[in-house]
């Protein structure tokens, strides 16, 4: 099975994300798994949309799920039911200093430690206790109540079958190519300046390129790189990229056998979380996942040609066109994942599995390995000061790290590539 820089998960939500998808040729089905929103730890307790209530309108789903969310008492649900009410009554809205820490604060210690903890740390890759509580509602409202992409709803979560890069960057490059644009790959910018004529000049180690208008899709380190010397670069624009902080996500990749059977009727499980003793908050069943229907293999065929595999970057409306899940127990292939990671691989793989071994019954292990991506979110604090899309006349940045309503996800990136290029070609 080919590795990936981390376990991709999508939502419904993420509407300009699968349109752009579906643009450059994929048929989605093929390619995501889809699942209601199930947040279940191994003995079943835990926050799950229900099935007879899957088809409901929102939000009456989610109040379905908290009115039915297992291990939880009636003081838990009507907390919960409580502030949830109280934050759609405020427009989902809150002063901009304010932590999800401080947020939620009055929320029982059940409710915390089953979703707004793991929810926290799982959407903004920051820990509750500094992660900006606007942002959080913000994705709470979007994938609660938002428009879905169909056939998909808003809170669906949808976990890609294969690697991202075959999902995504490797399918536009087909599809630029299709489109006549000539693409330069491999070559580091080194350097960006303006020309004599006004021009934008932009330099690699073999070679320069010269352009009016100019996109940089890079992460903020490499922009402030770029644009450190550039005297049209604003200094606060410069200042805001360099000042941003980063938070890891850590990934173990690893295969085994499990003493009893796998605990959901989903490829994903929650995982009981607390600090460096265990910090996994997720647990992907990878055989399960890439299973993939005849239809998906056939239609990666091409587009993986030449490119081996890699270490770096709601179940189908039909039942019948998704591969069925694998034999319980038995041997299985796992990510487990650790957002908001802050220890060193060793450490992080270590306990990680012994998570596993007690979650799941895990035994007989192989690691597969074990990928901690130190710069994979910028870490979304209360009040943070993010830089604007515009950089100087002809030049722009794209990236999740730009201003907007959202956390270091597919969605923000795409939003803001999307943005950049209409701003480009505008």
């Amino acid at each position: 099975m080919p590795l990936d820089n981390g376990q991709h998960i999508l939502i419904g939500a993420y509407t300009q994300t699968l349109g752009l998808l579906q643009r450059l040729g994929l048929h989605l089905p093929d390619h995501l798994h889809a699942m209601p929103l199930d947040l279940r730890f191994a003995d079943g307790s835990g926050l799950a949309t229900p099935d007879w209530a899957q088809r409901w309108p929102a939000p009456l789903d989610t109040v379905a799920a908290i009115a039915c969310a297992r291990g939880w008492n009636w003081r838990d649900r009507a907390a919960l039911l409580a502030a949830a009410a109280r934050w759609r009554r405020l427009g989902f809205a809150c002063p901009p200093g304010e932590s999800v820490a401080g947020l939620c604060a009055g929320l029982p210690q059940r409710v915390w430690q089953d979703l707004i903890e793991p929810l926290c740390v799982a959407a903004l890759n920051t820990p509750a206790q500094q992660a900006s509580a606007q942002v959080f509602l913000t994705v709470l409202r979007d994938a609660l109540l938002g428009a879905g992409h169909p056939p998909w709803r808003a809170s669906q979560l949808l976990l890609p079958r294969t690697c991202l890069g075959d999902l995504l960057p490797l399918a536009a490059v087909r599809w630029l190519s299709q489109q006549g644009a000539e693409l330069h790959l491999g070559q580091r910018a080194l350097g960006l300046e303006r020309s004599a004529h006004g021009a934008w000049r932009l330099h690699s180690a073999s070679a320069q390129y010269e352009a009016d208008r100019v996109i940089l899709a890079c992460p903020a380190h490499e922009a402030a790189r770029l644009l450190r010397t550039l005297p049209e670069a604003p200094a606060q624009w410069v200042a805001q990229a360099a000042a941003l902080q980063h938070t890891a996500i850590g990934t173990v990749y690893v295969a085994g056998w499990l003493r009893q059977p796998w605990p959901s009727a989903h490829p994903m499980l929650a995982l009981r979380s607390s600090g460096s003793a265990a910090p996994a908050q997720f647990a992907f069943r990878r055989d399960w996942l890439q299973a993939q229907p005849t239809a998906a293999l056939a239609g990666r065929a091409d587009l993986a040609s030449g490119h081996p595999a890699h270490s770096g970057p709601a179940a189908n409306n039909s039942a019948a066109s998704a591969p069925p899940p694998p034999e319980p127990g038995a041997w299985a292939e796992l990510a487990l994942v650790a957002s908001a990671c802050s220890t060193d691989k060793a450490t992080l793989q270590a306990a990680v599995l012994d998570q596993a071994r007690q979650a799941l019954g895990l035994h007989g292990e192989q690691v597969r390995q074990t990928v901690i991506e130190k710069r994979a979110t910028f870490a979304c604090t209360p009040g943070l000061q993010r830089p604007s899309a515009a950089i100087a006349p002809g030049l722009w940045a794209a990236g999740d790290y730009l201003q907007g309503p959202y956390p270091a996800t597919l969605e923000a990136a795409v939003r803001s590539g999307l943005e950049a290029a209409e701003r480009c070609a505008g």
